[in-house]
């Protein structure tokens, strides 16, 4: 796959005050921002197009980050004027982006030793995500693992969506409107059985609090 999309559109409210003058995904851990991780991991992986969703505090990206020249990447950054889009709208709105074929997705304010060389470039159905065993805060999971295929019929494994997958644009392109998350559209193609998963057991962590983020640094800065 060559095209990837970081969703980094949020306002990071959990992260105040440290999101109120800098966007969740440039705050840093052990000395590199959290974005930078996943474009030195995307890179690793032979993506070289790289959009970035943005909203709040969205002139920090560019000035940042630039054209993505130093990774070997070109990003271009969709922005999504003062409300963000949601996780669906986010994706429809960059599609002029990311081309026709399977791209993939990854949320900036996670950490994750996970390999993107690993993901399918052609999912199955419409979209593999990559599933995490459920986190303490968030105990229920989201959808169930059977084999390959993910459900919500209590058939297999109940995981927790780690927010890395491969999506067809097919996935959001006949969505209506602008503001829409994704999980209706995870339903539909779970009901029609084309929505595919993987558990993966590396490290994984969503960076939802400054305690989070501490804790992510204490452990290892060179993840």
């Amino acid at each position: 796959m060559r095209h990837a999309l970081i969703f980094a559109a949020g306002r990071g409210e959990r992260m105040r005050p440290l999101t109120d003058t800098t966007p969740k995904p440039l705050l840093q851990v052990g000395g590199k921002t959290l974005i930078e991780r996943h474009l030195e991991k995307l890179a690793h992986a032979g993506v070289r197009r790289v959009v970035i969703n943005t909203s709040h505090l969205a002139a920090q990206f560019p000035a940042m980050l630039g054209n993505g020249k130093r990774w070997d990447l070109h990003i271009d950054y969709s922005h999504e004027g003062p409300v963000p889009l949601e996780t669906g709208g986010g994706i429809k709105h960059a599609l002029p982006l990311l081309g026709p074929s399977p791209f993939i997705v990854v949320s900036g304010d996670i950490v994750s030793d996970y390999d993107y060389a690993h993901l399918p470039a052609e999912p199955e159905g419409l979209a593999h995500l990559v599933m995490v065993p459920n986190p303490d805060f968030h105990p229920r999971g989201d959808f169930c693992l059977d084999g390959s295929r993910l459900n919500e019929d209590g058939i297999g494994e109940r995981l927790t969506f780690g927010n890395i997958g491969v999506y067809r644009p097919d996935l959001v392109a006949a969505e209506a409107g602008t503001h829409f998350r994704l999980l209706p559209s995870f339903q539909r193609a779970m009901r029609d059985l084309r929505l595919g998963g993987e558990r993966y057991d590396g490290f994984w962590r969503n960076v939802g609090t400054p305690a989070q983020l501490e804790a992510i640094a204490r452990r290892d800065g060179n993840l």
